[in-house]
């Protein structure tokens, strides 16, 4: 969790411009979204640490987890337009994009904005549609844009996608493409919750006292999480970390049981997720520990294995932290004085 350091009256002269220390205001958005989904505050943390650091998330696990419930209290919280895109097999790639209609009072074609126009959006159970309309994220996710007829229109600011899919065991769900899942900053799963969080659950849904998404109230303002975003990004990296990441990236190429390696995209995530976590500590400089704690949320998805080493029992998430453990991790950076 965020360090305790920053209670309600802690503030460091970095963050004199602000009304209170910005890490409050996270540890206070943690604690309303805890408040919606129980007991699961290590997924809660990712999924901030993620969208803080401009990424997007895939949240793959079985129905009825509360992975929309997630998505709709961080759109709550942060006070942004929440869009909401379920994913279906007859699906077509204008009906996520939007398309050009014709205006029957003006006799002229306009441009209806798609569910993709939204500054949080749910991608509801992704996998379940064709690789076509799957492919219409792409240019989204990356670059902040969709083209429609030939135009381009920028997306609102700030974009933040939380996808949703099944196991690929579940009947109708199709594999993303590699491309697509190198777009997302982190895969997390949240899992059933422990016998405490379930039992109070059901107390909360009995007493007719259940928090729902709708009823939060924004923690921060849209600005202030733009702020947030950019300050957190001038996180200091130590060089020392930086050659580290390379040597990781390079091991999991030349690894034998694996296909496709690291890619520049995945050590950018890696970079910006690390500089979101210190940001969230309350460090102005990252140290080895952010990369630790979001190595696996943001690397083993980027792995193709083998087909042999599959079929061996290989996982790409065990892979990863083999790699990450033969790597020799910096023994102790410095601040460098960056503030």
């Amino acid at each position: 969790m965020i360090s305790p350091q920053f209670s309600e009256d802690a503030k460091e002269e970095r963050y004199s411009h602000w009304p209170e220390a910005p890490q409050v205001l996270l540890h206070r958005l943690l604690v309303k979204v805890e408040s919606v989904l129980l007991g699961k505050q290590q997924v809660i943390r990712n999924t901030l640490t993620a969208l803080l650091a401009g990424g997007h998330v895939l949240l793959e696990d079985v129905p009825g987890v509360g992975k929309t419930l997630l998505a709709q209290a961080f759109a709550r919280a942060v006070g942004g337009d929440f869009k909401r895109i379920q994913f279906t097999s007859d699906m077509l790639p204008a009906d996520i994009v939007g398309g050009v209609v014709l205006d029957a009072r003006t006799s002229e074609l306009v441009y209806r904005p798609g569910p993709i126009m939204g500054n949080v959006v749910l991608a509801d159970e992704i996998n379940r549609t064709s690789p076509r309309t799957q492919s219409a994220l792409l240019e989204a996710m990356e670059e902040r844009r969709v083209t429609v007829e030939g135009k381009t229109r920028k997306l609102p600011v700030p974009f933040m996608l939380i996808a949703t899919q099944n196991p690929l065991s579940f009947e109708g769900t199709n594999t993303l493409p590699e491309a697509q899942l190198d777009r997302f900053m982190m895969r997390l799963t949240i899992g059933y919750p422990g016998s405490s969080e379930e039992k109070r659950m059901l107390e909360q849904y009995a007493n007719g006292n259940r928090m729902e998404p709708e009823r939060l109230r924004p923690v921060i303002a849209t600005e202030e999480w733009l702020q947030m975003q950019a300050e957190a990004r001038q996180t200091h990296m130590h060089p020392a970390l930086l050659e580290y990441m390379v040597q990781v990236a390079d091991a999991t190429r030349r690894a034998p049981e694996v296909v496709l390696g690291l890619s520049p995209r995945a050590l950018r995530d890696w970079l910006r997720a690390s500089q979101a976590n210190a940001y969230m500590e309350g460090r102005g400089f990252a140290i080895p520990d952010d990369l630790l704690a979001t190595a696996d949320a943001v690397l083993p998805h980027r792995l193709s294995l083998r087909f042999n080493a599959t079929a061996a029992g290989a996982d790409a998430a065990a892979v990863m932290r083999r790699t990450i453990r033969e790597c020799p991790m910096p023994a102790a950076v410095g601040s460098g004085k960056r503030r």
